[in-house]
């Protein structure tokens, strides 16, 4: 008779590592989904909508085309790194998500003084995460030619 052995095998979770252009594309994501959610609850707040109807955009004043085209392109930005982050070069795309997060860092940062505090809480997560993504592209891991 053959004795047997009780093994216990340990398992552990399997951690596989991220690349540096999946985490930042995933964080514009997270951005993106802050600033739409924002969006959304300011359409709860009272007198929103009227100021809406009556054609005035909070503090950029009268809507115009010109407004809606400039605000337009300027949020079209995180959208676009979503996918640019994942296929542009690595220098390129280090400097890119360096400069443009720090923008879109400074323009949060001086859009939540004196706002409601759903905008604030949202913009001390969005400014975390533009912040990560600066954090990430700047130090960008690197390998020898």
């Amino acid at each position: 008779m053959k004795a047997e052995t009780n093994k216990k095998t340990t398992m552990i979770l399997e951690d596989v590592k991220i690349n540096v252009k999946m985490k930042i594309s995933g964080l514009w994501v997270a951005v993106m989904l802050c600033y739409l959610y924002g969006d959304i609850v300011r359409l709860y707040e009272p007198g929103a909508l009227e100021e809406m109807l009556a054609g005035r955009m909070g503090p950029l004043g009268p809507t115009t085309q010109g407004l809606l085209l400039g605000v337009a392109m300027f949020m079209a930005i995180p959208a676009l790194m979503v996918f640019l982050s994942l296929v542009l070069n690595p220098k390129a795309n280090r400097w890119a998500n360096i400069i443009l997060g720090l923008v879109f860092t400074v323009v949060m940062l001086i859009t939540m003084p004196g706002a409601s505090g759903y905008y604030i809480f949202l913009g001390i997560v969005e400014v975390a995460l533009t912040a990560l993504i600066v954090w990430h592209a700047w130090k960008w891991p690197r390998q020898e030619a």
